[in-house]
């Protein structure tokens, strides 16, 4: 308990210069919101939106326990309040934290790819689910948007692990090219991103996304137009998408694009193969040959135009992993993947103050990146922003 209490000393006494970096980072009218969003209804134990905000920090960045977190609120003079007080809060927090997010992610700058693809957005989407230990845990699947080359994050959203993986879900806008793996090789999502003017890079499912002839509107037998591929070489055919009306929606239309592929190497195809099977026995399914044989390739469809070549649409693809590089962050370095609340509110909350956290840090780690040893920000750098990555 001295160690407890010395330690929570040292934190207050850092907490004024400290807190002043991480107040500066957050979006106008914070405080109000708190009280317009429902998070700070009366100053029971905790004074203002500003202490439940610090405390909620010392709960989700520290990971410490709701009655770890009270004893360190108390300790440390911001505020005097029960760890049955605290989960009711936090369950009064969400949309405060998610208002939070969004206002950092729309306030951060978007870096834009140069080159072919000059001025235009690259977006790399995924889904991750979230699962609370134990057989009878709740399940929350994480939609998630990062912007390259900058990999911010640019869109989340959070529900119920049942929520299917689509390009619906993301907001489009025009020149935005979405990279996305075959979850989301559904007619219905590329159909959307091209309505609002943007193109995809989507992982082919011979099965969810079947491809046609252009002008026949033959279906297109994919294993045959890739068998010629030898081992690392790309190749690119013209394919069509039919996509269905939708009953009281878009009509039925044909989007143009391009079947691109590469061969894997001996090696990586029959690591592929093996993987097959291996899913195949977990879902007691038999495999068929066409799933064997296209675990030889990696093959995406893409409505980019032809003068963006084979090789440059698979190099772009692969950037596709950086979006896992995120998870395995955010579920190791601030435990996003060990969801500890037991009901629904609780637990949303939780999620989207974790992602607060995340971008809090993010925000952080660039503010790092333009401060002297000393730890004040070198006024040099207001006049030339562009400094170099501290990693």
């Amino acid at each position: 308990m001295e160690q407890l209490a010395e330690q929570a000393q040292d934190e207050a006494i850092g907490l004024g210069e400290d807190w002043r970096i991480v107040e500066a980072l957050l979006p106008d009218r914070w405080m109000e919101m708190a009280r317009q969003l429902g998070a700070f209804q009366r100053a029971r134990g905790i004074a203002d939106a500003r202490s439940l905000l610090q405390v909620m920090l010392i709960h989700l960045g520290e990971g410490c326990g709701l009655r770890e977190t009270a004893a360190r609120a108390s300790l440390a003079g911001i505020a005097q309040v029960s760890d049955v007080a605290l989960l009711k809060r936090l369950r009064s927090c969400g949309p405060w934290f998610e208002w939070l997010a969004q206002q950092l992610r729309a306030a951060q700058p978007q870096p834009e790819a140069q080159g072919l693809l000059a001025g235009r957005q690259l977006r790399v989407v995924d889904g991750s689910v979230v699962r609370e230990p134990g057989v009878t845990g709740s399940q929350w699947r994480l939609h998630y948007a990062i912007g390259l080359p900058g990999l911010q994050c640019q869109e989340v959203h959070l529900g119920p692990s049942d929520d299917g993986e689509t390009l619906r879900r993301f907001a489009v806008h025009t020149g935005d090219i979405f990279i996305a793996d075959r979850g989301y090789a559904h007619p219905g999502g590329i159909a959307h991103v091209r309505r609002h003017g943007g193109d995809v890079i989507v992982r082919m499912n011979l099965v969810t996304l079947p491809l046609t002839h252009p002008g026949t509107g033959k279906p297109l037998d994919v294993l045959a137009q890739v068998r010629g591929l030898q081992a690392g070489q790309s190749g690119s055919w013209p394919a069509c998408l039919k996509v269905k009306a939708e009953r009281g929606g878009q009509r039925a239309q044909e989007i143009a694009g391009r079947l691109c592929a590469v061969r894997k190497s001996a090696a990586a195809a029959a690591m592929g193969r093996n993987r097959v099977r291996r899913e195949s026995m977990r879902g007691q399914n038999k495999v068929r040959p066409q799933t064997l044989e296209a675990a030889e390739y990696v093959l995406v469809f893409t409505t980019l135009e032809p003068a963006i070549s084979a090789e440059q649409v698979m190099t772009l693809y692969r950037m596709r992993w950086q979006i896992e590089l995120e998870f395995k962050r955010l579920k190791s370095l601030i435990q996003l993947g060990h969801l500890k609340k037991h009901d629904a509110r609780a637990a949303r909350s939780w999620l989207q103050g974790k992602l607060l956290v995340a971008l809090l840090i993010a925000r952080l780690i660039a503010h790092a990146e333009r401060v002297s040893p000393w730890g004040y920000e070198i006024s040099w750098f207001e006049a030339h922003p562009r400094a170099l990555p501290v990693a």
